[in-house]
């Protein structure tokens, strides 16, 4: 069994020491640790191996000797600026009252500006959020006080409590529980760790998560502006291309009363894509409908939960299944994606589809070597879709969908239209490649796969749906 430890050791010789005895002492491997100064002083990650009891009895003494970061306990830092006159001792007074409330000051900054005013700037790590409001009343009684955001170099400047604040500052936007921001923490110091080689990944790491989070929380409502093309396909048959800010494609087929949705997009946006395809088929609920997934990524899956059958590879059920069990997913088996997999999922509000909802398409064999392997065909609301399994090269149990009447062809992410897409959708797609060096899991592998999607098709017209951007017209 392995756990991690997020640690708040004091800032002293011995510390570490005192916390390996305590594990070694009861027989457990220490499998990682991640310590950096530059960016918070006090937060260390421990990463254990052992028998359950020991852990737990590990869990139980590094506690008592007040080493556990206690997400429940911890506060904000805030950064207030003080306006004073231009003397001496001018800022004694404010020093007195955050002393009398017992905030901590992280970080200081002063500025005159020749008006006989200073600008005080100070960072207060507050462990007690209900006496911010009475101490800023006081606070104003002295001078002119403003609660402000910090700027990327105060916030570098100011690491006292970095992990902790850089969780708060999330938690707000996505609404999260203690365990949550506790995970959060882990996760975010494991991809830092995957990218230690990287020029300042130690600060992109965070800023880049930060504007994970703020992307899935800014297109609610009337700001979730898609992008939707409607397409009269050959034999009588259309195809409704939806394209969020966030998350893959919607792409709903259509040649009689049945709707054949292909791919979900992001659970974060889930009633706004539904909202939007009701808004092309009112009846959208009531008609009867299939979900044809291509692979079972968290930004493809949010419209699990409106269909009776999903229709899924052998390893994209296996994923599912596993997470039903609270095991981990295909993408989190690969230790570099896995820390941005599990955030994806607490910060997009993830949960799996019922196994009972799973329709297996085929079996690939286990000695077959071919790129895009042929499952068989699946019939379903009037079309015919050849099935082809790729061979994992952006994630196992990926599938190619093929509907030759129509020409039409649904590759998911072994490829995506990068040239052609809506603006929100493509900063948003800029984020993944690099928490997770690579979207790919076998970037050569899929770019093989890639290539041997068009030797499927014959000569002609074609009309190529990928899981981002826009529906692209291909002559073969």
């Amino acid at each position: 069994m392995k756990k991690t430890y997020t640690t708040r050791m004091p800032d002293q010789i011995g510390a570490f020491l005192s916390a390996s005895e305590i594990i070694s002492s009861l027989g457990l491997n220490i499998t990682r640790v991640s310590y950096n100064k530059a960016i918070d002083l006090n937060t260390l990650f421990l990463e254990v191996e052992g028998e359950e009891d020991a852990i737990e009895q590990a869990t139980k003494l590094l506690t008592e000797k007040g080493y556990i970061l206690d997400m429940a306990e911890i506060g904000n830092v805030i950064l207030v600026e003080f306006l004073l006159p231009d003397v001496p001792g001018a800022v004694l007074p404010v020093l007195r009252l955050i002393h009398s409330y017992r905030f901590n000051i992280s970080y200081m900054s002063s500025q005159a500006d020749g008006s006989g005013e200073q600008h005080f700037r100070m960072g207060l790590f507050v462990e007690n959020n209900a006496k911010v409001s009475e101490f800023l009343q006081k606070a104003t009684i002295l001078c002119k006080v403003q609660v402000l955001e910090y700027t990327q170099g105060e916030r570098l400047l100011d690491n006292t409590v970095f992990y902790v604040s850089f969780a708060n500052r999330i938690a707000q936007l996505r609404s999260l529980n203690q365990q949550q921001k506790a995970d959060l923490i882990v996760h975010s110091n494991q991809i830092m760790e995957n990218l230690r080689d990287r020029p300042k990944a130690q600060f992109k790491t965070f800023e880049y998560l930060r504007r994970f989070a703020e992307q899935l929380s800014l297109y609610h409502g009337e700001d979730f502006q898609p992008r939707t093309t409607r397409y009269v396909l050959p034999d009588g048959a259309t195809a409704f291309l939806l394209e969020p800010p966030c998350g893959s494609n919607v792409c709903v087929l259509q040649k009689n009363e049945m709707l054949v949705v292909v791919d979900g997009g992001l659970y974060s946006y889930q009633a706004e894509t539904l909202a939007a395809l009701q808004k092309e088929y009112p009846d959208f609920l009531k008609r009867e409908r299939g979900l044809l997934l291509t692979h079972a990524d968290v930004d493809h899956c949010a419209l699990n939960d409106f269909f009776k059958t999903i229709y899924v590879s052998r390893e994209s059920a296996q994923n599912f299944q596993s997470e039903l069990r609270g095991e981990e997913s295909l993408r989190e088996k690969n230790p570099v994606h896995a820390p941005y997999a599990r955030i994806s999922k607490v910060l997009s509000g993830y949960h799996p589809p019922q196994d009972c909802n799973l329709f297996v398409i085929g079996e690939r064999k286990t000695d077959d070597e071919e790129l895009l392997s042929f499952l068989g065909d699946l019939k379903l609301g009037g079309f015919v879709f050849e099935v082809y399994e790729g061979a994992g090269g952006h994630v196992p149990g990926e599938l190619v969908f093929v509907e030759r009447m129509c020409r039409v062809l649904f590759t998911g992410d072994i490829f995506v239209n990068v040239k052609d897409q809506i603006p929100t959708q493509q900063k948003f797609n800029k984020l993944a490649p690099y928490l997770m060096i690579s979207v790919d899991t076998n970037p050569e592998l899929a770019r093989k796969e890639r290539e041997a999607i068009f030797s499927l098709l014959e000569p002609g017209e074609w009309l190529l749906f990928g899981g981002h951007g826009a529906g692209k017209r291909i002559t073969v």
